[in-house]
């Protein structure tokens, strides 16, 4: 529609509307604001860290020992849940603090006419048919259809992924199916004016505009479980269900004994406080509150807990190019004379530092008369302006006059004593921009624009010899490759023109100018990106960009970044909407490491069809465009400085510092968090199993129960609870970042976990329970034999605790100073077991008293076994683990099945061989087996 019949369907007026219909209008379409869902309260919080099985569990146990009169049981049960709570709580309530501490608090301001005035309004009262005044740096505030421009574009990067401006034109009419990224006659909110001004009537508010269809997209749906989440659920169903099926084999036992209804109760409440980890909950939270606390420290900030896990699961990212590969800063990259190799430029961003590189064999001092005049006009045909404000290079106006600008200083030209007379800005139908500047030698004309319009300009060339006739194919040939690096390429003129030229200076004075040369522009990536996606391949971790600009200009970046080398490799938004089937659109993503001219629906597409082909996927982004695959994805990771609220409230990750390595040391610390929760697990679940042997053994048996509910209680809360704490602040064992990630199908409980829980539960509960009998046949009394048995489980989780800092690693290779808190908690924990045996009132609890130091050293030289059990399975692990050496290995192997252990070691040697790979480009050739992937995969 024109723009008068779009006034007229508004039923606005030139002048605006007046107050009372914009008050009308107001009522009824509402505020020009994205609804935020409101923040869940403190007591919601609390409420929600009972929602899970093993809380259950432990309060039927709770009931029936307060149905018994067993109220100590019962109180330290109770005890148990209402700590998990509250500490689960606390951190929940204290992420969702910091999530509110990101949204921005600045209030947007409008000008809009209304009444015949321009007023500065609170962007929020806007309505349909309002007019709003734009210009250079506006941020537009809704939805609008221009009604006049001049010289006017747009940054709208952050809702369609395209990294150069737009030109706006309001006289253009455009087909109704016009893509988004089209609409010359339209201005979106959220996006930046960056050049000129323009006028335009309010079509669309809040939830109406083109960001609140993004955001109404994402609003109310619920994220994807975590996978720390997944197992623990897994896991915590299989104990429940355990406990319940124990119980009911423990009751039939008992009752066919001849047992009464209360002891076959208190023997049910035994079971079910022995196999339930009661410290797991707490110690889980400590732990990824840890992780989140140590990734604060690396500038990402955690919003959900579990995505601190989450993160270092994830097998793929699919990263937003624009603001997260790259600076979002156009930077000139190469200049190009004619009859000549091109410059390299080097440096980034708007920072001046960088050097011009010349052609191998170019003379520096013949073209530097010639680099004088590029960058001379270069600052003179420019409306930005460049300076150094608070220690920081700060720009204003279109992002092409200020990379300009960065050039010319790098070239060694700044400010020049010229005055100018006249100027002709950039209109997108004439595809240039020109400005006639008087000097010292007379008026001079400088040109930049589109290489073919400039060209048609221009009758001579620069060259270091001197000007010479234009060779226009030459030229031409020059920018053609220049593009097809996906470079935009502006070529650069200068001509002297008569007196009086100023007067009416027009497009009919710049003829006979002289070509100075090309420049050729790009969003460079960031210069830490190509280490960080390095660092991800060494990790085993995909990554893909997905951005909405052109196929070519993305195949640059990813090749500058080590992503990608072939256009095979990059899949456009056409080709995924074209694509008839999932298993089609899967074929597609799973081929491509780069798809460009990508819609904000495509890339959550792409995130579900990485999800069908098994990976956990991370996002990262930073506009309202990456809104909904950062809700769709598993973990979304937000730009905090640059992005959007939209997209920093979506996200479960917030980095601070917009630095895609960050990412990376996020991915290090969530694995590094999720190896603290597997030491935690094993150690609560390896006590806990030795407590169920323990008890199963003395029912077979037929003697009394070793340990009584309130002892076991103890064991499992307060002194392996002091150490499960102590150790969830584990550091790094090294080389987290060089292993292959987690399948996203493996359990907690893998084979390695179950075959050392396993071992801890029968040496433990065997050597615990062979010392109960040989004291009760000693003639021990079954409270002093359950006084000597508590006390040698304590001091066998004391020593498993040291066996859990590692899986596979010798714990007499471990410095037990690098955690400080894990040593001194493993002596808290045994010294308060022993306090308690003084403690009035505790130890008739417990029912526990003093003991020899003698008895003490004997029972201490008896839980030593453990220790050395361990050791031995860690030895035989890695040895089992290790894969087959030889220089023969790999022909005498052709054609073997797949080895079971790839996991662990593929990555980074030979399947067969074990030889080291030798580098990401010679690996495949090097190991041809069918079963040793490239780097990406």
């Amino acid at each position: 529609m024109g723009a008068d019949a779009v006034l007229a369907a508004l039923a606005s007026a030139p002048s605006g509307l007046d107050g009372a219909e914009a008050a009308a209008r107001l009522a009824q379409f509402g505020r020009n604001a994205l609804p935020r869902a409101a923040p869940p309260g403190v007591a919601v919080i609390f409420l929600r860290q009972f929602a899970s099985p093993l809380m259950y569990v432990l309060l039927a146990a709770a009931l029936v020992s307060a149905a018994l009169g067993e109220w100590s049981d019962a109180a330290f049960i109770l005890a148990a849940v209402l700590i998990n709570a509250v500490v689960g709580a606390y951190q929940e309530h204290s992420a969702e603090r910091t999530a509110e501490a990101l949204r921005s608090l600045v209030t947007q301001r409008a000008l809009v006419e209304r009444d015949g005035a321009v007023r500065e309004l609170d962007a929020a009262e806007l309505v349909p048919g309002d007019l709003v005044l734009l210009e250079s740096g506006s941020k537009v505030p809704a939805d609008l259809r221009l009604v006049s421009t001049f010289n006017a574009s747009a940054d709208e990067s952050l809702l369609t992924g395209e990294s150069l401006p737009v030109p706006k034109d309001a006289a253009r009419l455009l087909p109704r199916d016009a893509a988004l990224a089209d609409h010359a006659n339209m201005a979106y909110a959220g996006t930046l004016f960056t050049t000129g001004r323009a006028r335009g009537v309010v079509v669309a508010t809040g939830l109406d505009t083109a960001l609140g269809r993004i955001a109404a997209s994402v609003l109310g749906k619920r994220p994807p479980k975590a996978p720390l989440v997944q197992r623990m659920e897994r896991f915590t169903h299989l104990i429940t269900a355990a406990v319940g099926v124990a119980a009911l084999l423990v009751a039939a036992v008992s009752l066919a004994r001849g047992a009464t209804l209360a002891e076959v109760f208190v023997l049910a409440v035994a079971l079910a406080v022995s196999s339930v980890p009661e410290g797991l909950p707490v110690a889980l939270t400590v732990a990824l509150a840890v992780g989140m606390q140590r990734m604060a420290r690396r500038n990402v900030i955690v919003r959900r807990l579990v995505a601190v896990e989450t993160l270092g699961s994830c097998t793929h990212i699919a990263s937003d190019k624009t603001g997260t590969l790259t600076v979002n800063q156009l930077t000139v990259r190469r200049v190009q004379f004619a009859d000549q190799p091109p410059w390299e430029v080097t440096g980034e961003g708007l920072d001046p530092q960088g050097a011009l590189v010349l052609p191998q064999g170019a003379d520096r001092v013949r073209h530097e008369a010639l680099l004088a005049r590029l960058a001379r006009a270069a600052v003179l045909a420019n409306e930005g302006t460049l300076a150094v404000r608070d220690g920081a290079w700060i720009a204003h106006g279109d992002t092409v006059d200020a990379a300009l600008l960065v050039f010319a200083r790098k070239a060694g030209v700044g400010e020049l004593a010229a005055t100018q007379l006249a100027s002709l800005p950039y209109e997108s139908a004439q595809r240039f921009s020109a400005s006639l500047n008087r000097l010292s030698g007379g008026s001079l004309a400088c040109v930049k624009g589109a290489a073919e319009t400039v060209l048609g300009m221009c009758s001579r060339m620069a060259s270091a010899e001197g000007d010479l006739p234009l060779q226009a194919d030459g030229i031409r040939s020059q920018e053609r490759a220049l593009a097809a690096e996906g470079f935009r390429v502006l070529a650069l003129a200068e001509g002297r023109l008569a007196p009086g030229a100023h007067e009416s200076f027009s497009r009919e004075h710049l003829v006979g100018l002289t070509l100075l040369g090309l420049v050729a522009m790009s969003d460079p990536p960031r210069p830490e990106a190509r280490e960080a996606i390095d660092a991800c391949r060494r990790a085993g971790i995909g990554v893909s960009m997905v951005t909405g600009d052109h196929p070519l200009t993305a195949l640059a970046v990813a090749r500058d970044l080590g992503l990608a080398r072939d256009p095979g490799e990059v899949v456009t938004g056409a080709q995924i909407g074209a694509a008839r089937s999932p298993a089609e659109l899967d074929a597609l993503v799973a081929a491509a490491r780069v798809f460009a001219r990508v819609e904000p629906q495509q890339k959550t597409a792409i995130v579900e069809s990485l999800q069908r082909g098994g990976h956990f996927v991370a996002v990262t982004g930073d506009g309202v465009n990456d809104a909904p695959a950062l809700r769709a994805a598993q973990v979304g990771v937000a730009m905090g400085a640059s992005g959007t609220d939209v997209a920093r409230e979506t996200a479960d990750l917030v980095v601070t510092d917009d630095n895609f390595a960050s990412i990376v040391a996020g991915v290090e610390e969530g694995r590094i968090a999720y190896a603290n929760v597997r030491k935690v697990i094993f150690l609560l679940i390896s006590t806990g199993a030795a407590e169920i042997v323990l008890f199963l053994l003395a029912l077979a048996a037929n003697v009394p129960l070793p340990l009584l509910a309130v002892q076991l209680l103890w064991l499992n809360l307060v002194t392996n609870g002091i150490q499960d704490v102590a150790l969830a602040f584990e550091p790094a064992e090294g080389q987290e970042l060089l292993r292959p990630p987690r399948s996203p199908r493996e359990r907690v409980f893998n084979r390695l976990m179950l075959e050392r829980v396993a071992l801890s539960a029968l040496v433990i509960g065997g050597i615990a329970f062979a010392v109960y009998q040989w004291l009760l046949g000693r003639g021990y009394t079954v409270e002093e034999a359950r006084n000597s048995t508590l006390l040698l489980m304590v001091l066998f989780e004391n020593v498993q605790a040291f066996n859990s800092r590692s899986e596979t690693r010798s714990a007499l290779r471990h410095d037990p100073l690098r955690n400080k808190l894990l040593l001194f908690g493993t002596l808290a924990a045994q010294l308060v077991h022993i306090g308690a045996m003084y403690a009035p009132g505790l130890r008739d609890v417990l029912g526990v008293h003093p003991v020899s130091s003698a008895h003490w050293i004997e029972l201490l030289g008896l839980a030593i076994p453990i220790l050395a059990a361990l050791e031995a399975h860690k030895w035989l692990w890695r040895r089992r683990a290790s894969p087959p050496r030889g220089p023969t290995s790999c022909r005498a192997r052709r054609g073997a099945a797949r080895p079971p252990s790839r996991s662990r070691w593929c990555a980074s040697r030979c399947c067969c061989c074990s030889s080291p790979r030798p580098g990401s480009t010679s690996w495949s050739a090097t190991c041809t087996r069918r079963w040793c992937s490239p780097p990406r995969s």
